[in-house]
């Protein structure tokens, strides 16, 4: 557990929701908020999917999306849900056939518009062999691709029209008594995709999955994620989520469980506390905090860690960390342990240092978790 104590009026109440199951990742209920992205490579590159998603997967990927538009693309899926360490969504848009090649190819989840894939007799082939194989569906709404009817009824994409074509999917799926399933009502404008979210919170029961669509590049994207998805987490919405960014999967995974760390939704790895330096700085922290963050990603164990300039404000958050460094004068800084004053150390080696005392704090809290799940 992180020095940071829990207080009540951090609490967020979660909506509370069903619980379905991903492959082996729970998701609704009580269960935690999984982090989820998609691989932009050519599905049917066995190696260069799987290499994206191994890379996900280490920096906490809980569930990846593979696009499958092609024959090729699900023939390849069976060898990629094989050898993935983690549950895999395929992703279909308008033919029926692709969904059952991928639920027999061993995906976990089908993404799919019930009512886009065809008739009542394709939609019950595509039921039977979710619930024949253990998929579960995503039922994903978008705001640039609503049915044609409803953009007649309604002018525009608008949140009751999202909300509608969201229930009409849950429809199909009930009528087939088929009810592991999530939903989405992405869109890419922050404030249409919020409305559309409480709305459809309001009025189903089923897990939903976040996203704010098309964000952008890394740090716009980022921005508005942050924005939309915080908001709804906030409010206890959300069961599942993934950052849409134009940038590298891993990096969408690392924004998703930022989100979900700045909350206390989810804790995982170290979370660093630093100023954003100024002339009192006793040592660069910009390039310091750079430098850590980078060394760190291989530790998965929750906890913090604070970084400092300078004494006005360096003691009062190590109080707060795990661990912390404080920058002060003649080229050295005070290390605190536990929220209090340890002992000095220069700063040419406080970072290969810190990640020593991080490392091994690491070890001696799941040495810890160990003995007590025994």
């Amino acid at each position: 557990m992180s020095h940071n104590p829990i207080r009540p009026w951090r609490n967020i109440d979660r909506r509370k929701s069903r619980r379905i199951m991903v492959g082996n990742v729970p998701v609704g209920g009580d269960a935690p908020i999984s982090v989820q992205t998609m691989t932009n490579t050519d599905s049917s590159d066995v190696k260069a999917t799987l290499d994206q998603i191994i890379r996900a997967a280490d920096v906490g990927a809980d569930i990846v999306r593979v696009s499958t538009p092609d024959q090729a693309s699900t023939a390849a899926l069976r060898e990629i849900c094989r050898e993935s360490p983690v549950p895999i969504v395929a992703d279909i848009h308008f033919h029926y056939k692709r969904a059952i090649e991928a639920a027999e190819a061993g995906a976990a989840c089908l993404r799919i518009n019930p009512g886009n894939i065809g008739d009542a007799t394709r939609v019950r082939e595509v039921i039977k062999a979710a619930r024949d194989h253990g998929c579960s569906i995503r039922i994903g709404v978008n705001a640039g691709s609503l049915e044609k009817h409803l953009l007649e009824k309604y002018g525009e994409p608008c949140p009751d029209a999202m909300v509608e074509s969201g229930l009409h999917h849950i429809r199909i799926l009930q009528d087939n008594d088929f009810h592991e399933f999530k939903i989405s009502v992405k869109a890419s404008d922050v404030f249409l995709a919020a409305a559309a979210y409480q709305q459809l919170a309001e009025a189903t029961d089923a897990p939903i999955h976040l996203g704010i669509t098309e964000a952008g590049g890394l740090t716009a994207g980022t921005v508005k994620s942050a924005i939309g998805l915080g908001n709804l987490l906030w409010m206890g919405i959300g069961d599942t989520i993934r950052v849409s960014l134009s940038a590298d999967p891993v990096e969408e995974v690392k924004v998703g469980f930022e989100i979900l760390k700045s909350l206390g939704l989810r804790t995982r790895g170290v979370q660093i506390i630093s100023c954003p330096s100024c002339a009192r700085q006793g040592f660069d922290v910009i390039r310091t905090v750079e430098t850590l963050e980078k060394r760190l990603e291989h530790i998965k164990t929750p906890m913090s860690l604070s970084i400092i300039g300078c004494v006005v404000n360096g003691p009062g958050e190590a109080l707060m960390t795990d661990i912390g460094f404080t920058g002060g004068g003649a080229g050295a800084g005070m290390v605190y342990l536990a929220g209090k004053q340890d002992h000095k150390m220069t700063n040419d080696q406080m970072v290969d240092h810190i990640v020593e005392l991080v490392e091994k704090r690491a070890a001696e809290l799941e040495s810890a978790r160990s003995e007590a799940a025994e």
